[in-house]
């Protein structure tokens, strides 16, 4: 009995520690979060975050799910070597007017938890743009 309760103290300790191990001690990115400002309606844009391995291991990313069909990510689908550094790169549409906030998860191999990348900003109308674009120009020349 005594080496019965052993063996299940030592599986629980062994499976509590690689349970604290997250995605992020072995792919690390340079941000989280990027903030396009104000960008023009209808005229995609795009944005890399760009990360590092910093495992021991090959990292394998399984997939970047968008929280809505309005954002596109693309990933590596081969393994990043050890302290190679790559990018997710995060497309927004930009149809409709008004301020976005959208999430991208990234699934590691090995990890329950996926790591979240953040994407801002606000869609301008293209009259909406212009005069942005003209204020803009009016202050730096003012």
């Amino acid at each position: 009995m005594k080496k019965i309760l052993i063996a299940l103290c030592a599986i629980a300790l062994t499976t509590t520690a690689a349970a604290q191990t997250k995605a992020d001690d072995v792919v690390k990115f340079t941000e989280s979060k990027h903030d396009f400002g104000k960008i023009k309606q209808g005229v995609p844009v795009t944005y890399d975050f760009t990360f590092q391995n910093v495992g021991s291991q090959p990292a394998v990313i399984e997939s970047a799910v968008a929280s809505c069909g309005c954002t596109t990510p693309t990933w590596p689908k081969t393994p990043v070597v050890k302290n190679q550094k790559n990018k997710v790169s995060a497309g927004f549409n930009a149809a409709a007017p008004g301020p976005f906030d959208k999430t991208i998860s990234v699934k590691v191999a090995g990890y329950e938890q996926p790591l979240e990348l953040k994407i801002t900003g606000e869609v301008l109308s293209v009259a909406d743009f212009a005069k942005y674009e003209a204020a803009s120009k009016t202050k730096k020349n003012g």
